[in-house]
C-alpha cells in the first residue's frame, strides 16, 4: 500500500512541468546513481524515495522506464508513462515490453488496444492472436495467411494463431506451395521439409523432387526426371538452373538455353533466371557477359550498369556510350558516369566533349573528380565550407529533452545508452537542426557520430568536421616506420571505422583500422610481439601498428599498387589476385570500376579520395591520381 501511495505522487508531474530540483546537477547525478543502484538490487521503497527526489532531472524519465520494465504488473502507472513520455526513446522501449507483457498474460482486449502498426513478426503474431480471441476471428485469419507463408521460420510466438490458421478454412494448398518455394528458394529446407509434410501425396512427391533438385541441381540435365506437362516442374527446372548456376556456370547457360522451352515457366521467373545467368558471368568477368546483358529484354538499373562495365572490360568504347544511353537520366547524371562518357569521348576522338566533361567533374571534391583534375593536370580541389549554425539553434537543440538525455548520459558515463539516445533524437530533426546537431557531436568529440550525423542532412563540404585529424602523432609515427605516406593510413581508418576506436563489426573487425583479430595475432607474430588478445584491438595505438603493418605488407605484395593494396585490405589479397587481369595490362580505373564486389569498388574509391584529401590537409602533396591509377598487370 506504502509502495503504491508513493509511486503515485511520483507519477504526478512529467518531466515538462515538474518541480526543478533544488539540488546541483552534480548531486543530481550522485542521487541518479545511487537510484539506480537501490533498483538493480530490488530495494524498491528507497528507490522510489530517491526517485522522488530527480523530478525535472533529465535522466528522470530513464529511471522510472528502468523500474517499470521490472513492475509491467503496474499497469496504471505504465500507462501514466506511455502517456506523459510517449515522445521520447524510454516510452517506445518500455511500450513493447509492455505489449509483450500483455500478450504473456493473455490480456488480449488491452493488448489491442495498445497495438500500434509495426514491422516486429513477434508483435504481429500476438495482435492477431489477440483478435482471434476478442472475437475478430475472420480478420485474425486472413492476417496471419501473410505471415505464415514466409519462407523462413517464424517466432514460436506465431504458433498459436497458425494452429488456428491451419485448421480453418483459409489454409488452402496454394499457401502450402507459396511457402514451399519461399523456403526452398531462401534456403530454408528444413521450413521446406515441414510445409511439405502438410501436403497431399501427389504434392508431396513433387516437393520431394523439388528439394532433390535442390541438394543435386545436376540432375535437372536427365531429361527423364521432369515431367513437362507437370505444374511445378518449370519453377523446379529454374531453381535447378539457379543452382547449378553457382557450381558449373556454363552447364548451368547451356542447359537453361536448351531446355527452358520446354516447361511453362512465367514469365518473372524467366527474367530472373536470365538476369541471374547475365550478371554470373559478368561477376566473373566472363567475355560472353556483355552479349547476354545486352540480350535482356526488361533489364533493372544495376544490370544496365553491369552491362556499361562489361564494356569497359572489353574496352570496347562504342559499347561503353551505347550502354550508357540505356541508363535512366537520373543514373546518367551521376559523376561516375559522366566520367565514363568522358572517357568513351576521349577514346573515340572527340577530345572537345571530354574536356567539357572533366572540367565540370574537376570542380567536385571526389573520386571521379579527382580522376578528371588528373586528366586536365588540374589541382585537386577541396571546397572546405564548415557550416555555420547561429548560436540560438546551437543553444535550443542543446536544451531538446532528448539533447539533454544525451549530455547526462555522458556525463554519467554511459557512452553506448548515450549514442542509442543520440540516434533516437536525430530521427526527429529538420535538415537544418541536423547539422547543428553535427557541430555538437564534433563538440563532443564523438568523431564517428559527427561524420555520420552531417551525412544524414548530405551536406559534403565541411572538410574539417568530415576528415578529422586525430591520433596524428601516431599515425605520422607508424607512417614512418613503415614508408607509408600518413595520410594513406588516414584514409584507411576514415573509411574503416571514422575515428572510432571501439568499432566492431559484424565479422569482427576491431577498432580504427579493423583489424580481424587472427589477422592481428598473425602480426603479432611476426612483430615478435605477445599477442594480448582480440581486444587488445580495441587499443589505438596496437590497431595503428599493426594496421599500418598490414596495409604495407598488401603494398608490398602487390608491387606497390595503393588500388589493389586498397582492394586486398577490404575484401582479402586471394580475391583480388583472381580479379587481375589474365592477357594484357588493365587501366586501374576500369579494373576498380569492374571489381565484382559492390562494397570494394567503393572502398577503394573512398580511401584513395580520402587519402588525397588527408594530403592536402597535411601539406604535404606527394601521392596523386596518377600514382594510384597505374595499370593494373596480369595476374
Amino acid at each position: 500500500m506504502i509502495r503504491n501511495i508513493i509511486f503515485a505522487l511520483i507519477f504526478v508531474l512529467p518531466m515538462s512541468v515538474a518541480v526543478a530540483s533544488k539540488m546541483s546537477l552534480e548531486e543530481q547525478r550522485d542521487t541518479f546513481l545511487l537510484a539506480e543502484k537501490l533498483n538493480q538490487e530490488g530495494k524498491n521503497n528507497q528507490f522510489l524515495s530517491k526517485l522522488n527526489e530527480l523530478k525535472g532531472y533529465p535522466l528522470y524519465p530513464y529511471l522510472q522506464y528502468q523500474w517499470l520494465k521490472k513492475n509491467l504488473d503496474q499497469g496504471h502507472k505504465v500507462k501514466k508513462f506511455l502517456k506523459d513520455y510517449n515522445d521520447t526513446r524510454y516510452g517506445g522501449l518500455l511500450k513493447y515490453k509492455w505489449q509483450i507483457y500483455l500478450a504473456k498474460h493473455k490480456q488480449w482486449s488491452e493488448f489491442v488496444r495498445q497495438y500500434g502498426k509495426t514491422n516486429n513478426t513477434k508483435l504481429q503474431c500476438y495482435y492477431f492472436q489477440a483478435k482471434y480471441n476478442t472475437g475478430a476471428r475472420k480478420d485474425a485469419l486472413i492476417g496471419s495467411k501473410k505471415l505464415w507463408i514466409a519462407g523462413k521460420s517464424q517466432p514460436s510466438e506465431c504458433d498459436p494463431i497458425f494452429k488456428v490458421l491451419k485448421k480453418s478454412r483459409y489454409f488452402t494448398r496454394e499457401m502450402l506451395w507459396q511457402r514451399f518455394k519461399a523456403a526452398v528458394t531462401h534456403g530454408s529446407i528444413k521450413v521446406a521439409k515441414y510445409v511439405k509434410s502438410l501436403m497431399n501425396k501427389k504434392d508431396q512427391e513433387v516437393a520431394k523432387l523439388w528439394l532433390k533438385v535442390h541438394a543435386n541441381p545436376v540432375l535437372i540435365i536427365k531429361q527423364s526426371v521432369l515431367k513437362k506437362k507437370q505444374a511445378q516442374s518449370g519453377l523446379i527446372f529454374a531453381h535447378g538452373v539457379d543452382r547449378l548456376a553457382s557450381k558449373n556456370l556454363a552447364k548451368a547457360i547451356s542447359i537453361w538455353d536448351t531446355r527452358k522451352h520446354d516447361f511453362t515457366i512465367n514469365t518473372a521467373t524467366i527474367q530472373r533466371i536470365e538476369q541471374r545467368l547475365a550478371m554470373s558471368l559478368a561477376y566473373r568477368r566472363d567475355k560472353m557477359a556483355y552479349s547476354r546483358l545486352s540480350q535482356l529484354t526488361r533489364p533493372d538499373e544495376a544490370t544496365k550498369e553491369w552491362r556499361v562495365r562489361m564494356a569497359l572490360r572489353e574496352q570496347n568504347w562504342w559499347h561503353v556510350e551505347q550502354s550508357i544511353t540505356k541508363l535512366s537520366k537520373e543514373t546518367k547524371e551521376k559523376e561516375k558516369w559522366k566520367y565514363w562518357q568522358a572517357r568513351a569521348s576521349e577514346m573515340t576522338k572527340r577530345p572537345k566533349v571530354a574536356s567539357f566533361i572533366y572540367a565540370q567533374l574537376a570542380k567536385e571534391r571526389s573520386y571521379f573528380g579527382y580522376l578528371s583534375a588528373e586528366k586536365l593536370n588540374k589541382s585537386y580541389q577541396l571546397s572546405d565550407q564548415p557550416i555555420q549554425v547561429p548560436s540560438e539553434m546551437y543553444r535550443r537543440l542543446k536544451n531538446k529533452a532528448d539533447f539533454r538525455v544525451v549530455a547526462e548520459l555522458i556525463a554519467i558515463d554511459e557512452r553506448r545508452e548515450a549514442e542509442r539516445q543520440w540516434w533516437y533524437a536525430i530521427k526527429k530533426l529538420d535538415k537544418k537542426t541536423i547539422l547543428a546537431a553535427a557541430k555538437y557531436a564534433q563538440e563532443l568529440d564523438w568523431k564517428q557520430i559527427a561524420i555520420f550525423t552531417i551525412a544524414k542532412a548530405k551536406y559534403w563540404d565541411d572538410v574539417t568536421l568530415r576528415f578529422p585529424m586525430a591520433y596524428k602523432e601516431q599515425v605520422q609515427n607508424n607512417a614512418k616506420s613503415q614508408q607509408l605516406n600518413p595520410a594513406i593510413i588516414y584514409g584507411l581508418i576514415r573509411r574503416e571505422s571514422a575515428f572510432n576506436k571501439n568499432a566492431q563489426s559484424p565479422v569482427g573487425a576491431r577498432g580504427l583500422m579493423q583489424i580481424m583479430p587472427k589477422t592481428g595475432k598473425q602480426i603479432a607474430r611476426e612483430l615478435k610481439e605477445r599477442w594480448k588478445g582480440q581486444n587488445n584491438l580495441f587499443d589505438p595505438s596496437t590497431n595503428l601498428k599493426y594496421g599500418s603493418y598490414y596495409y604495407k605488407q598488401l603494398l608490398n605484395q602487390f608491387n606497390g599498387h595503393y588500388a589493389l593494396a586498397a582492394a586486398a585490405y577490404n575484401a582479402g589479397p586471394h580475391r583480388v589476385k583472381r580479379w587481375l587481369p589474365e592477357d594484357s595490362p588493365l587501366s586501374a580505373d576500369i579494373w576498380i570500376e569492374t571489381i565484382p564486389f559492390k562494397e570494394t569498388r567503393a572502398y577503394v574509391s573512398a580511401v584513395l579520395t580520402y587519402a588525397l584529401i588527408y594530403q592536402k590537409k597535411l601539406k604535404k602533396n606527394i601521392l596523386t591520381m596518377k600514382e594510384f591509377m597505374r595499370d593494373v598487370a596480369p595476374g
